[in-house]
């Protein structure tokens, strides 16, 4: 995840042979992926147009991308990120933030220690994941991104707080009955 772009979709696999394919969109409105200009690629060097969106289901759409005429053209985009520069999408409201806002913020338990820092957003398909880099170093912690998990973010103060699930601070105990 970049700061300075936000993450907006995903081209997945070649529909047909004309050239299509397929797009997921990670916007509020789905269909609102074709707006959004320009569409670059992670490195931002790659620009994208969508020049038609079909709408297969929920957030799955059929995307006919301006220069990519072929299926194997189509196959060259599997798996490529859409991102949106920062400065071209709106102010998030009060109370609300984009997830790349969550990058770079302090991770602190609810007591008010410094747990680590928050260094990335996963999403591999059940939902958005924290990878938090921990203080004293060594593993990241992933974490679900859940309101139990993560009950107060303040962007403005540059930190979240977070209630470690039992699995992670060490008091889960395995207790038999005999």
């Amino acid at each position: 995840m970049v700061k300075d772009r936000i993450l907006v979709g995903c081209f997945g696999a070649p529909h047909g042979v004309k050239g299509e394919v397929r797009l997921k969109s990670f916007t509020n409105d789905p269909s609102a992926i074709a707006a959004y200009k320009p569409l670059l690629d992670a490195s931002g060097a790659r620009r994208f147009t969508i020049k038609a969106l079909r709408h297969l289901k929920d957030d799955l759409f059929v995307a006919r991308v301006a220069g990519v005429d072929d299926r194997n053209s189509a196959a060259s985009l599997t798996n490529i990120e859409l991102f949106v520069p920062r400065d071209m999408l709106p102010e998030a409201a009060d109370e609300e933030f984009y997830l790349a806002d969550l990058i770079g913020l302090t991770a602190m338990s609810e007591a008010g220690d410094a747990i680590g820092r928050v260094v990335n957003v996963l999403n591999f398909g059940g939902g958005d994941i924290l990878e938090i880099a921990p203080v004293e170093g060594g593993e990241t912690l992933l974490l679900p991104f859940t309101k139990d998990v993560v009950p107060q973010i303040d962007v403005a103060a540059g930190r979240i707080t977070v209630a470690l699930p039992i699995e992670i601070d060490g008091e889960a105990h395995n207790a038999v009955d005999k």
